[in-house]
């Protein structure tokens, strides 16, 4: 299975660049990254490995288009999407966009965000894009691809000074902004159906030219079933499958295959954890919409008016250890 996966996967990407080159060299680096300082670092370079695309080969979205729910006829209602809500504002941003793609630089009730989807981690991640750097003052970030992996994990740069940030956790790892992080925002990735139901005035992301890729099919087929992760030599976790599913809220996490169990879960510190049915996996089947049922998710908290939604992330296993190993998953 791991062959073959790797000889798909491989297929796909070749076009694009052609072999892959797993070796750091940061010198070698340098001279496609002029801009990056490659002097300031948090991370071994030795840790970061070629993905088999250059840089901007999985191209970002920086003016993606929309249009109502309710024309949204192309997507099936168990198709997963992001769903982001900022001061009133709605939009939904489907897997089968973002699996091409991997970044939307994109702007919502007036904040610029950034939607990032690593398939190989499946980390569905929005990022507020403004920081505040203590020489350059205040700044809005656009994001592209850097064509490497961490940890099996998307390597994004920004645009502005070319430093390199780890999509998993949203800190710059390499150049100038080395240290700095973004804050996350509360969204959920859930099915098109649910978006729809809790947001009919809501916006989808639609492709700018629809025959860019082949937006609707995975090119990952099977990959959540397979035995061990591409591009990842790390330790994996204990009781769980490496490509098994985790939901993580402020620190603690949980086996999916355990809440689906439960149903719901409620925590000592005011934390609720929901699953229902109703979610195609997008790295199942070789059509996202007909992938495996892995459920919606949602994570809340109760405050004194009622519960609201909390930053949470649904990812594998094995990323999710290599991030924060020392995080156990409950699993029973």
């Amino acid at each position: 299975m791991q062959r073959i996966y790797a000889l798909l996967l491989l297929s796909f990407f070749a076009p694009l660049l052609g072999a892959v080159d797993a070796s750091a060299n940061p010198e070698l680096w340098a001279k496609f990254w002029p801009d990056t300082d490659f002097s300031k670092s948090d991370v071994p370079f030795d840790e970061i490995r070629n993905g088999g695309v250059p840089k901007d080969g999985i191209p970002a979205i920086d003016n993606p288009a929309f249009i109502p729910v309710a024309e949204a006829d192309h997507l099936k209602s168990t198709e997963p999407v992001i769903g982001v809500v900022v001061n009133g504002e709605a939009k939904a941003y489907p897997l089968q966009v973002l699996i091409w793609h991997e970044i939307v630089n994109d702007e919502i009730g007036g904040v610029p965000i950034a939607v990032t989807f690593c398939p190989l981690c499946n980390a569905s991640l929005v990022f507020d894009r403004r920081i505040t750097h203590p020489s350059r003052g205040d700044m809005i970030l656009d994001f592209g691809t850097t064509g490497k992996l961490r940890h099996s994990d998307l390597v994004m740069y920004d645009r502005q000074t070319e430093s390199w940030w780890q999509q998993f956790v949203g800190q710059a790892i390499i150049g100038e902004l080395t240290g700095m992080e973004l804050d996350m925002l509360p969204v959920r990735i859930e099915s098109f159906a649910k978006f729809r139901e809790r947001m009919p005035n809501g916006q989808i992301l639609v492709p700018n030219d629809e025959n860019f890729r082949r937006y609707g099919l995975n090119p990952y087929q099977q990959y959540d079933s397979a035995w061990q992760p591409f591009m990842y030599n790390g330790d994996l976790p204990e009781n769980v499958a490496a490509l098994s599913r985790v939901v993580v809220a402020e620190g603690r996490a949980w086996a999916l295959d355990f809440l689906r169990q439960e149903k719901q879960i409620e925590t000592s510190n005011g934390l609720l954890l929901k699953w229902e049915k109703g979610q195609n996996s997008a790295l199942d089947a070789g059509v996202i919409g007909e992938g495996v049922d892995i459920g919606n998710v949602t994570v809340r908290r109760q405050t004194e008016t009622g519960y609201i939604d909390i930053v949470y992330t649904v990812d594998f296993a094995f990323a999710h250890h290599a991030f924060h190993p020392d995080q156990p998953i409950v699993h029973e």
